[in-house]
Protein backbone atom coordinates (compact mmCIF):
# COMPACT_ATOMS: atom_id res chain seq x y z
CA UNK A 1 0.00 0.00 0.00
CA UNK A 2 1.36 2.94 -1.21
CA UNK A 3 2.55 5.54 2.49
CA UNK A 4 0.82 8.07 3.79
CA UNK A 5 3.35 9.47 6.06
CA UNK A 6 6.88 9.89 5.19
CA UNK A 7 9.94 12.00 6.73
CA UNK A 8 8.75 15.50 5.23
CA UNK A 9 6.05 17.85 6.27
CA UNK A 10 5.22 21.06 4.93
CA UNK A 11 3.49 23.17 7.24
CA UNK A 12 1.37 26.43 6.07
CA UNK A 13 -0.23 28.59 9.04
CA UNK A 14 -2.46 31.95 8.11
CA UNK A 15 -5.05 34.27 9.39
CA UNK A 16 -7.35 35.73 6.47
CA UNK A 17 -9.83 38.53 6.37
CA UNK A 18 -13.73 37.66 6.90
CA UNK A 19 -14.79 39.20 3.82
CA UNK A 20 -12.70 36.62 2.03
CA UNK A 21 -12.80 33.42 4.63
CA UNK A 22 -16.24 31.48 2.66
CA UNK A 23 -13.90 31.63 -0.65
CA UNK A 24 -10.35 30.94 0.62
CA UNK A 25 -12.03 27.98 1.89
CA UNK A 26 -13.61 26.85 -0.89
CA UNK A 27 -10.76 27.25 -3.00
CA UNK A 28 -8.29 25.21 -0.87
CA UNK A 29 -10.55 22.50 -0.59
CA UNK A 30 -11.45 21.83 -3.95
CA UNK A 31 -8.92 23.04 -6.35
CA UNK A 32 -5.32 23.49 -4.29
CA UNK A 33 -5.11 20.65 -1.81
CA UNK A 34 -6.38 18.27 -4.76
CA UNK A 35 -3.93 19.88 -7.19
CA UNK A 36 -0.93 19.44 -4.20
CA UNK A 37 -1.76 15.64 -3.82
CA UNK A 38 -1.50 15.27 -8.08
CA UNK A 39 2.63 16.34 -7.02
CA UNK A 40 5.12 13.32 -6.68
CA UNK A 41 6.12 13.09 -3.38
CA UNK A 42 3.12 14.22 -1.52
CA UNK A 43 1.80 12.03 0.62
CA UNK A 44 -1.05 12.81 2.57
CA UNK A 45 -2.67 16.27 3.40
CA UNK A 46 -5.17 17.96 5.81
CA UNK A 47 -6.47 21.45 6.91
CA UNK A 48 -7.19 22.24 10.17
CA UNK A 49 -8.74 25.03 12.44
CA UNK A 50 -7.64 26.42 15.93
CA UNK A 51 -9.64 26.23 18.88
CA UNK A 52 -6.62 27.19 20.95
CA UNK A 53 -3.75 29.72 19.53
CA UNK A 54 -2.91 30.18 16.29
CA UNK A 55 -3.01 31.78 13.12
CA UNK A 56 -6.60 30.16 12.83
CA UNK A 57 -5.67 27.82 9.96
CA UNK A 58 -3.00 25.55 9.23
CA UNK A 59 -2.22 22.99 6.13
CA UNK A 60 -0.18 20.11 6.79
CA UNK A 61 0.88 18.10 3.73
CA UNK A 62 3.12 14.87 4.54
CA UNK A 63 5.78 14.18 2.12
CA UNK A 64 8.11 11.31 1.61
CA UNK A 65 11.17 13.79 1.83
CA UNK A 66 11.38 17.35 2.69
CA UNK A 67 13.01 17.55 -0.85
CA UNK A 68 9.68 17.05 -2.57
CA UNK A 69 8.57 20.69 -2.70
CA UNK A 70 11.60 21.69 -4.57
CA UNK A 71 11.02 19.42 -7.04
CA UNK A 72 10.24 20.17 -10.85
CA UNK A 73 6.55 19.84 -10.74
CA UNK A 74 5.94 21.34 -7.43
CA UNK A 75 7.93 24.31 -8.45
CA UNK A 76 6.10 24.27 -11.37
CA UNK A 77 2.75 24.87 -9.83
CA UNK A 78 4.13 28.05 -7.68
CA UNK A 79 5.40 29.93 -10.93
CA UNK A 80 2.41 28.69 -13.46
CA UNK A 81 -0.53 29.85 -10.37
CA UNK A 82 -4.33 29.35 -11.61
CA UNK A 83 -6.62 32.30 -11.58
CA UNK A 84 -8.41 31.12 -8.47
CA UNK A 85 -4.72 30.61 -6.72
CA UNK A 86 -3.73 34.04 -7.79
CA UNK A 87 -6.43 35.76 -5.75
CA UNK A 88 -6.96 32.98 -3.21
CA UNK A 89 -3.46 32.07 -2.11
CA UNK A 90 -2.83 32.56 1.82
CA UNK A 91 0.58 34.34 0.57
CA UNK A 92 -1.39 37.00 -1.11
CA UNK A 93 -4.61 37.66 1.03
CA UNK A 94 -3.50 37.26 4.77
CA UNK A 95 -1.65 37.92 7.57
CA UNK A 96 1.19 36.08 9.86
CA UNK A 97 1.45 33.71 6.94
CA UNK A 98 4.28 31.33 8.05
CA UNK A 99 5.17 28.34 5.00
CA UNK A 100 7.86 25.85 6.91
CA UNK A 101 8.80 23.30 5.47
CA UNK A 102 10.58 20.19 7.88
CA UNK A 103 12.38 16.88 8.09
CA UNK A 104 11.75 13.96 10.19
CA UNK A 105 13.87 13.24 13.51
CA UNK A 106 12.23 12.13 16.09
CA UNK A 107 11.46 8.84 16.14
CA UNK A 108 14.39 7.98 13.59
CA UNK A 109 12.21 6.44 11.58
CA UNK A 110 8.66 5.64 9.97
CA UNK A 111 6.86 2.66 11.40
CA UNK A 112 4.72 1.02 9.32
CA UNK A 113 2.09 1.82 11.05
CA UNK A 114 2.68 5.22 11.03
CA UNK A 115 3.45 5.03 7.12
CA UNK A 116 -0.18 3.96 6.96
CA UNK A 117 -1.97 6.85 9.47
CA UNK A 118 -4.82 8.67 8.43
CA UNK A 119 -4.21 12.55 9.16
CA UNK A 120 -5.33 12.66 12.77
CA UNK A 121 -8.24 14.26 13.40
CA UNK A 122 -6.42 16.89 15.86
CA UNK A 123 -3.32 17.99 16.42
CA UNK A 124 -1.27 20.05 19.11
CA UNK A 125 1.45 21.96 17.50
CA UNK A 126 4.68 23.00 19.22
CA UNK A 127 7.20 25.73 17.47
CA UNK A 128 9.98 25.97 19.74
CA UNK A 129 13.78 26.99 19.96
CA UNK A 130 16.35 26.45 22.90
CA UNK A 131 19.30 28.79 22.99
CA UNK A 132 22.81 27.55 21.20
CA UNK A 133 24.67 24.83 23.18
CA UNK A 134 21.28 23.51 24.37
CA UNK A 135 19.85 21.22 21.81
CA UNK A 136 21.59 17.99 22.98
CA UNK A 137 19.76 18.15 26.61
CA UNK A 138 16.87 19.78 25.15
CA UNK A 139 16.62 17.02 22.92
CA UNK A 140 17.16 14.15 24.97
CA UNK A 141 15.01 15.35 27.56
CA UNK A 142 12.23 15.63 25.52
CA UNK A 143 12.31 11.81 23.99
CA UNK A 144 13.62 10.24 27.21
CA UNK A 145 11.78 12.21 30.07
CA UNK A 146 8.64 13.62 28.85
CA UNK A 147 7.67 12.11 25.08
CA UNK A 148 6.87 8.75 27.00
CA UNK A 149 4.57 9.72 29.34
CA UNK A 150 1.90 11.39 26.55
CA UNK A 151 1.33 7.99 25.89
CA UNK A 152 -0.70 7.45 28.92
CA UNK A 153 -3.12 10.08 27.82
CA UNK A 154 -6.56 8.78 26.87
CA UNK A 155 -7.21 10.27 23.57
CA UNK A 156 -3.58 10.35 22.52
CA UNK A 157 -2.14 9.20 19.45
CA UNK A 158 1.57 10.19 18.84
CA UNK A 159 4.40 12.38 18.62
CA UNK A 160 6.36 13.23 16.12
CA UNK A 161 9.41 15.60 15.87
CA UNK A 162 10.77 17.86 12.88
CA UNK A 163 13.55 20.03 12.14
CA UNK A 164 13.24 22.95 9.87
CA UNK A 165 14.63 22.78 6.41
CA UNK A 166 13.25 25.88 5.31
CA UNK A 167 11.89 28.53 8.23
CA UNK A 168 11.73 29.00 12.00
CA UNK A 169 11.79 28.64 14.58
CA UNK A 170 14.42 25.08 14.58
CA UNK A 171 12.16 22.87 16.32
CA UNK A 172 8.41 21.44 15.65
CA UNK A 173 7.15 19.07 18.04
CA UNK A 174 3.55 17.40 16.43
CA UNK A 175 1.22 15.71 19.02
CA UNK A 176 -1.62 13.92 17.07
CA UNK A 177 -5.26 12.96 18.90
CA UNK A 178 -8.18 12.06 18.59
CA UNK A 179 -9.85 15.14 19.41
CA UNK A 180 -8.94 18.80 20.83
CA UNK A 181 -10.47 17.95 24.32
CA UNK A 182 -7.45 15.86 24.98
CA UNK A 183 -4.79 18.95 25.13
CA UNK A 184 -6.97 20.12 27.70
CA UNK A 185 -8.06 17.18 29.84
CA UNK A 186 -6.92 17.01 33.31
CA UNK A 187 -4.44 13.93 31.90
CA UNK A 188 -2.64 16.06 29.79
CA UNK A 189 -2.22 18.72 32.42
CA UNK A 190 -0.95 16.37 34.81
CA UNK A 191 1.47 15.33 32.44
CA UNK A 192 2.65 18.92 31.38
CA UNK A 193 2.94 19.90 34.65
CA UNK A 194 5.57 16.75 35.73
CA UNK A 195 8.66 17.12 37.26
CA UNK A 196 11.55 15.29 35.17
CA UNK A 197 15.08 16.14 36.15
CA UNK A 198 16.91 17.71 33.33
CA UNK A 199 13.72 18.79 31.76
CA UNK A 200 12.46 20.75 34.85
CA UNK A 201 15.85 21.85 35.77
CA UNK A 202 17.57 22.40 33.16
CA UNK A 203 15.46 22.63 29.89
CA UNK A 204 12.26 23.86 30.46
CA UNK A 205 12.86 27.95 31.38
CA UNK A 206 14.85 28.28 27.87
CA UNK A 207 11.98 26.60 25.57
CA UNK A 208 11.09 30.17 23.13
CA UNK A 209 7.16 29.21 21.74
CA UNK A 210 6.90 30.99 18.22
CA UNK A 211 3.96 33.11 18.37
CA UNK A 212 0.75 31.56 18.81
CA UNK A 213 2.25 27.99 19.83
CA UNK A 214 1.27 26.17 20.98
CA UNK A 215 -1.44 25.70 19.47
CA UNK A 216 -4.50 23.21 19.15
CA UNK A 217 -5.96 22.08 15.72
CA UNK A 218 -9.13 20.59 14.79
CA UNK A 219 -9.14 19.00 11.00
CA UNK A 220 -11.70 20.18 8.80
CA UNK A 221 -10.05 19.03 5.68
CA UNK A 222 -10.75 16.21 4.73
CA UNK A 223 -13.88 16.58 7.09
CA UNK A 224 -14.84 14.09 9.89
Amino acid sequence: MAAKKGRGMLMVFVDVPDDVEAEFNRWYDEEHIPERLSIPGVLNAARYVAVRGGPKYLACYELDEPEAYFSDTWQYHLQNPTEWTQRMSPDKIGTNFIRNIYRLFYPEEVSAEVAQADMSPALLIGRMSVPPGLDNAFNQAYHIERLPLYLSIPGYIRARRFTAVVGEPKYVTVHECEAPEVASSPEWDAVRNAQTPVWSEQVSAQITFAPGAPGVYRRIFPAL
